[in-house]
């Protein structure tokens, strides 16, 4: 009678052991499942072969199933570089900075216009000596005052007050 129960207790520990170690070696391919792990056939067939392999390729298995993540890819990234990627312009932005620019080089333009205009108006009215002309051209200086500051050698091109005074 006890050589029967022996018998029986040995084949369940046989038959546990045999599922177990199956079992065991499809971990890493439930992680991939679980994952969504683009190579999930090729970790179960590597799952099978790492059984006649004596368990080699099993923590290989294990590392390459961990290592993919749907949310973050394989996880070789940077930290930094989605905040660079953040930060950097869009086509819409890229585009809009573009028409931006346009429209500021056409305002710039439009103002070297009028500079231009009012500095001819000015050695038009020096090239008259007439007393009626002095008069006339204090505004123009003003607006040159204005337009330019000699201690940073830039142009100031604000002609909105000086429009009212033609």
């Amino acid at each position: 009678m006890l050589d029967y129960l022996a018998l029986g207790i040995l084949i369940f520990v046989v038959i546990t052991l045999f599922y177990g170690v199956i079992v065991i070696h499809d971990i890493p391919y439930e992680i991939a499942k679980h994952r969504n792990h683009p190579h999930q056939d090729a970790l179960h067939v590597a799952g099978w072969v790492s059984l006649f392999t004596l368990h080699v390729l099993w923590p290989f298995l294990w590392i390459w199933a961990t290592l993919y993540r749907e949310d973050r890819g394989w996880g070789f990234v940077n930290k930094e570089e989605p905040q660079q990627f953040e930060k950097s312009p869009t086509r819409q932005q890229f585009s809009a900075l573009q028409t931006r620019i346009e429209l500021l080089e056409q305002q710039l333009a439009a103002q070297n216009t009028a500079v231009q205009e009012l500095a001819a108006q000015n050695k038009a009215l020096q090239d008259k000596d007439s007393p009626q002309k002095t008069a006339e051209r204090a505004p123009l200086e003003e607006v040159r005052d204005a337009l330019y500051d000699p201690s940073d050698e830039t142009v100031a091109f604000d002609l909105s007050k000086f429009e009212g005074e033609k």
